[in-house]
């Protein structure tokens, strides 16, 4: 089951950063209720997201999947200074071979010091957790797992080009990611997930592309959000998720921002901190069950089932964060 909290992960995980030392918690100093930082539309993220589920399915080389690159290409390209789109093939698990396309928004791309903001924005070709049998080989329309993240990004970018963070900021969506051995298989493969962040760690957008601290979100929307400190995040990342989750404490979002340590997620950050050497932390949905979220890998994750105060809340305790580091000039 993709980026649940498996052996396969665990083992993935511990392979690449053996001798890697975790460091202590930190505490912060700031006082993030007197950050200033950009306001965050929920309304607007969730018209974003609402806008991305309507082009239908966005499974990869679709018309769908081409008009949502394109919407996405050119919202982001209003407000940021340059937009890169990467193409890329990648190969699934069962040998078939699909189009990819990374998108990179950046503001300031001429600052030394950057920020990196991600998510994927395609969605599962297969609805393989879906409790209907019948569904199982049946596209999911995935408006939390993937518009949900890619819409924080779009309403991130919108008002922080607002007012700009003394750090350069880029806004990656990458792509391929939800494409992965669906469980209906006969074996089961890690790295047959998340295709666009192995690329694009591997082929970075600008040579020698590296950033300060990254920070990912995935299934962000739903409507009994539940975020916890997850194994990889804290191994490769440990303060910047102490940062983030005091943030949210101080903001009175600890019953969302659970001070909880997780088994690891395999997800595009395993990949931008394992090859790309960029500390990153995953932002998912931790349900505390057998499943992300209800709705996870099904045909009813739709529009209807999207949380916007959630979206909201995420993107708040990220710019937060951000800004107590890089407040605008």
């Amino acid at each position: 089951m993709k980026r649940l909290a498996i052996v396969a992960a665990c083992l993935l995980v511990l392979a690449g950063c053996k001798n890697k030392e975790t460091k202590p918690a930190v505490v912060d100093a700031v006082d993030y209720t007197q950050v200033v930082a950009p306001v965050f539309s929920a309304d607007s993220a969730y018209a974003f997201a609402a806008a991305q589920v309507a082009f239908g399915y966005r499974t990869p080389g679709s018309k769908a999947w081409e008009q949502c690159a394109a919407y996405i290409a050119g919202q982001m390209g209003r407000w940021c200074d340059t937009v890169v789109v990467q193409p890329f093939k990648a190969t699934l698990w069962d040998g078939s071979v699909v189009p990819g396309r990374n998108i990179i928004a950046s503001l300031n791309p001429t600052a030394a010091k950057r920020i990196l903001l991600a998510a994927h924005w395609d969605s599962r070709m297969w609805a393989d957790h879906d409790p209907d049998e019948s569904n199982h080989r049946k596209p999911v329309p995935g408006a939390n797992d993937g518009a949900s993240g890619a819409a924080v990004l779009m309403e991130m970018a919108r008002v922080m080009s607002q007012m700009p963070p003394s750090v350069g900021v880029d806004f990656a969506f990458f792509d391929v990611e939800d494409q992965g051995q669906p469980e209906w298989s006969d074996r089961y493969e890690d790295n047959t997930w998340c295709k666009g962040s192995q690329h694009w760690a591997q082929n970075r957008h600008v040579p020698g592309y590296t950033a300060v601290y990254g920070v990912l979100f995935d299934m962000v929307g739903t409507d009994k959000p539940r975020y916890t400190k997850e194994q990889v995040s804290r191994y490769y990342a440990p303060g910047l998720t102490d940062k983030l989750w005091n943030a949210a404490a101080a903001l009175g979002y600890a019953g969302i921002f659970v001070p909880q340590e997780t088994d690891p997620i395999l997800d595009d950050h395993l990949y931008v901190n394992q090859i790309a050497g960029i500390p990153m932390v995953d932002i998912v949905q931790n349900s505390g069950t057998t499943s992300f979220f209800t709705h996870w890998h099904t045909t009813s994750d739709n529009i209807d089932n999207l949380n916007a105060e959630t979206m909201r809340t995420v993107a708040t305790v990220t710019m937060k964060t951000i800004y107590g580091d890089y407040p605008s000039k």
